[in-house]
């Protein structure tokens, strides 16, 4: 029985049945939902958990007796940090493989869409997988950090827009899959939370520690999660697969690195970390695949923000190459070559998210990794 059966959250004691009515949630005006299934998600358990992180304590002898509702120093007292944050779900009969879901900076973009369709944490609970979506550490409700930050509220949407492909600001791609009212937008536009000061460390041991709490896993990243992804890979044996969206750079082995290649700007774009080649071995160990959406140049394109995935879609087949060269098993799915166009960097999100859904379905069984 995994841990999450036997865990300290005894109040959500495994042999209470929840059910989950889709379609109950608020919408923004018209019903969203008509398109979801409206069947009970029947789940035998879901809690929260932490994994990783550090403690600090400070010098000195902590006295209660001077402590009412705060204290004048901290001496002798704890602060725990730096730990990832899950919350889980675990439905009736589970498949044998859990799915960690890890965000680039948006870990609500895994629970529903910005129109309020259900996502991948919902879909694939109705296809009986168990899922883990995390915080990482110092964001979201992982928040607490070791390392002090300061917070520069910096307006960015309008950059976003193009970063992640939803058209030319102000208006979107006449294809784009991604839902085109006001309200859909404006929700998207808030999800997210403060980013505490990014440590790749910090973050793949905590991942790494979570994943050795849990036991044997598939690891779903997305953008900025997917080097992560691939590094902590590499400390956890229990990562038994890897599916990255659009993953925003990679990992190399030592004397393998490609050449940089210039933007349309002229400036190189690093093609990602370089790694022991012993290091790298272990991603040959484990099925991956990398996808990536559309309206992605095929040449250089002036919007540098466009002008970025073409470069980093050419890393992703040196990535996926180099994998393979040593005995792995990477694939690249670039969607437009299977006639799904339209989709944005949040593929799982867009409206056509079952579709996307179900070409990871079909890619974790051709795998041999959904079994029950």
């Amino acid at each position: 029985m995994n841990w999450k059966i036997k865990s300290a959250y005894a109040a959500l004691s495994a042999s209470v049945v929840l059910f989950l009515l889709a379609g109950a949630s608020v919408v923004h005006g018209a019903d969203k939902n008509k398109d979801t299934p409206k069947n009970p998600i029947v789940l035998q358990q879901i809690g929260s958990m932490f994994a990783g992180g550090t403690v600090i304590t400070a010098p000195g002898t902590f006295n209660p007796l001077l402590c009412g509702i705060g204290c004048p120093t901290p001496d002798g007292q704890t602060l725990h940090a730096d730990h990832v944050y899950a919350q889980y779900k675990i439905p009736i009969s589970p498949r044998a493989l859990p799915l960690v879901m890890w965000h680039g900076c948006l870990s609500t973009a895994w629970e529903s869409t910005p129109d309020d369709r259900e996502g991948y944490e919902s879909i694939f609970l109705r296809r009986g997988w168990s899922t883990y979506v995390i915080d990482q550490p110092r964001m979201g409700r992982a928040g607490k950090s070791s390392v002090a930050f300061t917070y520069t509220p910096t307006p960015g949407d309008n950059q976003n827009y193009h970063a992640w492909r939803l058209g030319v600001y102000p208006n979107f791609f006449p294809d784009s899959q991604f839902p085109h009212d006001p309200a859909s937008l404006d929700h998207f536009w808030r999800q997210g939370a403060t980013n505490g000061p990014g440590d790749q460390t910090v973050s793949t041991d905590a991942v790494a520690a979570l994943f050795n709490k849990i036991g044997p896993a598939i690891l779903i990243t997305h953008s900025a999660s997917g080097p992560l992804g691939l590094l902590t890979a590499m400390k956890s044996p229990n990562i038994k697969g890897i599916v990255e969206y659009e993953p925003s750079n990679y990992v190399f082995p030592v004397g393998e690195v490609p050449t940089p290649l210039p933007l349309s700007n002229g400036a190189l774009l690093n093609p990602g970390q370089v790694v022991p080649l012993s290091e790298f071995l272990k991603l040959t160990q484990i099925p991956i695949q990398l996808i990536f959406s559309d309206h992605i140049p095929t040449s250089p394109d002036p919007i540098i923000a466009f002008d970025n995935w073409r470069v980093r879609l050419i890393y992703a087949q040196q990535l996926v190459d180099t994998i393979n060269h040593h005995g792995g098993n990477a694939t690249l799915l670039h969607l437009p070559t299977i006639g799904i166009r339209g989709n944005t960097h949040f593929a799982f999100t867009d409206l056509n998210n079952i579709r996307i859904a179900d070409l990871m379905s079909e890619y974790l069984k051709s795998q041999g990794l959904d079994k029950k």
